[in-house]
């Protein structure tokens, strides 16, 4: 983490990756924008396929309390079971990788 009393000039930094990542925020900042879009793409399929909040969560085995918290996008406490069978109420999957 770079020390608050010696910013940084800004032109140092190639992109806004590099500052989270030197700032010490870039795994949580990704994280968030990931489960975001990931909630974003269940909507839309939902609307795609014309279906309810009701329906998706009983397809899941779950309630519409919890589902509305898996389409959150500010609620990252979510696990990725639920975030599994939500893709998957919709026809879709969740695929996780670890990268380099």
């Amino acid at each position: 983490m770079s020390n608050a009393s010696t910013p940084r000039d800004p032109s140092d930094f190639t992109n806004l990756d590099d500052w989270l990542n030197e700032e010490g925020f870039l795994e949580e900042v990704t994280l968030a924008a990931t489960k975001r879009a990931i909630a974003l793409h269940i909507e839309e399929a939902m609307a795609a396929a014309k279906l309810t909040k009701s329906a998706l969560a009983a397809s899941m085995g779950t309630s519409r309390k919890q589902l509305d918290r898996v389409l959150d996008p500010d609620e990252h406490n979510v696990t990725l079971l639920s975030l599994a069978k939500a893709a998957q109420g919709v026809g879709k999957r969740l695929k996780i990788e670890l990268v380099d």
